[in-house]
């Protein structure tokens, strides 16, 4: 099946399908997430069993702010998708996809842990890269460029956006 025909297929339940550079994305609100997916995955002619991605990002004033995107794969059918969820900067929250999606765990919490956004209904919504003690999300565009403070072999390099000239 061609991108083309799995868009027109999928057109009737997701009217907000749009296909971009040989890509079919997806568009659902953060309230029908859950059966969106389930729908993906479970009816034999889509068949989006693997969740192979599953990312955000961060777009300051914007509305909406925050994205969420799923990537799915159907091995079956041998065809892609993306599911995108976009988040209000006052709730940046999401249900949980680990029931349907058991791989998506260490994902939401790379995405809670770097953009602050929290997966409502995770077994263990904790941070996975960053010490527990880190303050703030490194990913959001409102953090500094640099990241952290960096020493050397006893030299001191500072964040980039903090060196002189």
């Amino acid at each position: 099946m061609t991108v083309a025909e799995l868009a027109d297929r999928l057109r009737d339940r997701f009217p907000g399908i749009a296909v971009a550079r040989g890509e079919a994305t997806v568009v659902v609100d953060r309230d029908e997430l859950l059966e969106a997916l389930g729908i993906l995955r479970d009816e034999p002619h889509l068949s989006f069993r693997f969740l192979s991605s599953l990312t955000a990002t961060d777009r300051p004033g914007r509305t909406p702010r925050y994205w969420v995107v799923y990537e799915l794969l159907s091995i079956e059918r041998n065809h892609r998708l993306r599911v995108k969820v976009g988040l209000a900067e006052e709730d940046p929250r999401i249900p949980s996809v680990v029931a349907l999606y058991p791989t998506a765990s260490w994902h939401e919490r790379e995405a809670f842990d770097f953009f602050g956004i929290v997966f409502e209904g995770h077994p263990d919504l904790t941070r996975i890269l960053l010490p527990d003690d880190w303050e703030g999300h490194p990913l959001r565009k409102t953090e500094e460029l640099g990241g952290v403070d960096t020493r050397f072999k006893g030299a001191f390099v500072p964040p980039v956006d903090r060196r002189g000239s």
